[in-house]
């Protein structure tokens, strides 16, 4: 009997890790990998935000630094690749693009609207011929 109650204690336990797992580490991980991925992508004239809040203009970029250009006066500064938070001519082409494909299918619904109004008016129009 008290060999039982360890078991689910153990089952309970193995649950919670997991649950723990799926719910905190998984999804920080894929956030990681995606800011990886985004650094990793960072092409020169892109323009960049660092984690300090700083906006520039890529300019030259190396394997573990990059170097921008920000304000008016084009001051050049480096900066770990790592301290680079946000690719924002990324975020710009992909929000070009999803808005681009909502138009696209607006557009298509409108068209799959108006095919079907003309087949009801054609319907319409052989009804009252005869």
């Amino acid at each position: 009997m008290l060999g039982g109650n360890s078991n689910m204690i153990w089952i309970y336990l193995i649950g919670m890790v997991v649950i723990m797992y799926f719910l905190t580490i998984r999804p920080q991980k894929k956030k990681q990998k995606e800011e990886q991925a985004m650094r990793d992508n960072i092409q020169v004239g892109d323009e960049v935000t660092t984690i300090g809040g700083i906006i520039g203009r890529v300019v030259t970029v190396k394997e573990d630094s990059i170097i921008i250009e920000t304000g008016a006066d084009k001051n050049k500064l480096k900066f770990a690749r790592w301290s680079i938070s946000q690719n924002n001519t990324a975020n710009e082409k992909l929000a070009a693009e999803r808005e681009a494909a909502k138009a696209a299918q607006q557009k298509e619904k409108e068209a799959r609207l108006e095919a079907k109004g003309k087949g009801k008016k054609k319907k319409e129009d052989l009804e009252d011929k005869y």
